[in-house]
């Protein structure tokens, strides 16, 4: 089994996706942190995010790379979105993404277009989104409670400035498969969520519902 969990930033996807992975027993893969990588790798190698050339180059970065603490910073986020809209960039990486979504048992993968893209025929598609003002909400409490000093303001801007470029970009935009299940989560516990994913999922399989 195959669920494809698709949405912007600080939606609420990636705990969506553990969660499922965590219920169904199945291996989990946070694709975006892959992009990250990228734009860290861009970073440490003194890159231009913007520049295609610098970008692919980063692709080659060290697994080790994947545990860096910094890959969760807002910078990095941000190098992420500018590094994802290079048509290289994206297919140096899909390879990866797909051999991780085929393996025998299924997956969970989380994303901008594991449905529409990386795993189109995933059994199980989502689109996990939310407000600006409640996604800018999340992240910021989160930031304060890495003790990183931001503002709600700044926050909303960065988020707004990725949707337009993960949105408008020219391969593998980031909209809902057609389809995909949408979840809003603006007003949602994590709790409900993961109810109404759950759903979701028992629903597409056929599955009844846990008690």
């Amino acid at each position: 089994m195959i669920i494809a969990v698709d949405g912007p930033t600080a939606s609420g996807k990636g705990t969506i996706a553990k969660a499922l992975a965590a219920h169904f027993g199945l291996p989990h893969l946070d694709t975006g942190l892959l992009y990250r990588a990228v734009g860290r790798q861009v970073f440490l190698d003194g890159g231009d995010p913007d520049d295609g050339g610098d970008a692919l180059a980063a692709t080659s970065f060290p697994d080790s790379l994947l545990g860096d603490p910094h890959l969760r910073d807002e910078a990095t986020g941000g190098l992420a979105s500018r590094v994802s809209v290079h048509p290289a960039v994206r297919q140096a990486l899909y390879e990866r993404q797909r051999s991780f979504a085929m393996q025998p048992g299924g997956a969970v993968l989380d994303g901008r277009d594991i449905g529409t893209v990386i795993a189109p025929e995933a059994e199980v598609k989502l689109f996990v989104t939310a407000s600006v003002e409640a996604r800018a909400q999340r992240r910021f409490l989160e930031m304060r409670e890495r003790g990183v000093h931001v503002t709600l303001l700044e926050i909303e801007d960065d988020l707004r400035r990725r949707d337009e470029r993960d949105t408008n970009r020219a391969v593998a935009p980031l909209v809902p498969a057609a389809d995909a299940l949408v979840i809003d989560t603006s007003t949602l516990s994590r709790e409900e969520a993961f109810a109404a994913a759950l759903d979701a999922v028992n629903a597409a399989t056929g599955q009844q519902p846990c008690p």
